[in-house]
């Protein structure tokens, strides 16, 4: 079978959503030159008005786009860098996603935010290396943060389908993974279901994104000591917490990686819902950015911000021994 990349996946995605369905297009700021290659060969096979080139205002054509829904298309933006959705937060939280809510459902925002590259990337600095998903996850906004090739192209097919709106984070970290697969493999990921990536005994990892390898790089080299159940949400809103109770019932420990700031992370919403509803043999612990983490140029001070290997294997330990 063929070798397929969370990048190429991505953009078989929204090819084939394209192809599938014409009230699909895409739209954002340099998609027809396919800047970060997610829209490549796009604007060849389906042309200017499928895949539209938009003027360097992102609350404009966040603006465009929830109109466009409303009219019964399915526009799917793409987002260069992930702090611009600071500037189309108002957009999205407060527009997109309460039309259905304030209408009774009777209007739909069928509308994807795709941000390929989230998080932290080599020399990227302050201003370009967020990972905001917790915020959408606070606000009620659906949003996913695949993993893994055949997760990216699941998801975001899902995502383009469904009538609420959805943000997708693509970490930068994990666009370069790769998968052994065939493109009839490929399908729909459902929204809200989690994925255990690794069996175990001992203590459930949650890990979001491009830390789920981490986390199963990490139970391989504690193998010898202890049995470590990889779980991937998949998507941080909804959140799978049947999935998660059905790992921590077979573990009874919990440790939470998260690629996000520490205060009223996800990393807390899961460990205090696991306080609150699961039975633990010990404290859940968490490893995530510090708080009110600004990422440096330095690519030393960059790395020392993000919860590494060590980290996860020092939580793990510190579980067991509790």
């Amino acid at each position: 079978m063929p070798w397929l990349s969370y990048q190429k996946a991505l953009n078989r995605a929204l090819g084939d959503e394209l192809a599938r369905d014409p009230a699909v297009f895409v739209l954002g700021e340099d998609v027809r030159v396919a800047v970060s290659n997610v829209t490549a060969g796009l604007f060849k096979r389906f042309g200017p008005d499928r895949v539209l080139d938009t003027p360097l205002s992102e609350q404009a054509f966040t603006s465009f786009a929830t109109g466009a829904a409303l009219s019964g298309r399915r526009p799917v933006i793409e987002f260069q860098i992930p702090a611009l959705l600071y500037l189309a937060f108002e957009q999205i939280v407060n527009q997109a996603h309460k039309f259905s809510l304030m209408t009774g459902g009777q209007a739909r925002v069928p509308v994807t935010y795709l941000v390929p590259g989230s998080g932290s990337k080599t020399g990227w600095a302050g201003q370009h290396s967020d990972h905001p998903y917790a915020l959408f996850a606070h606000a009620g906004v659906k949003t996913a943060v695949p993993a893994t090739p055949e997760d990216a192209y699941g998801l975001l097919t899902s995502a383009i389908r469904d009538d609420d709106p959805v943000v997708v984070f693509a970490p930068a970290a994990a666009l370069g993974k790769r998968v052994d697969v065939d493109h009839e493999g490929l399908g729909p990921v459902p929204l809200g279901v989690g994925r255990v990536h690794r069996e175990g005994q001992d203590v459930t990892v949650v890990a979001i994104g491009h830390l789920v390898h981490d986390a199963l790089a990490v139970a391989e080299e504690l193998a010898d000591e202890v049995s470590v159940e990889v779980f991937d949400p998949r998507t941080v809103y909804p959140f799978d917490w049947d999935g998660l109770a059905a790992s921590v019932a077979r573990t009874g420990r919990l440790v939470v990686v998260d690629d996000s700031n520490r205060m009223c992370g996800l990393a807390a919403e899961v460990v205090a819902t696991a306080a609150e509803r699961f039975d633990l043999v010990s404290p859940p612990v968490r490893v995530t950015r510090p708080d009110g983490a600004v990422v440096p140029f330095a690519l030393a001070l960059d790395h020392a911000v993000q919860p590494d290997r060590a980290q996860l294997a020092a939580a793990i330990t510190k579980v067991l021994k509790q």
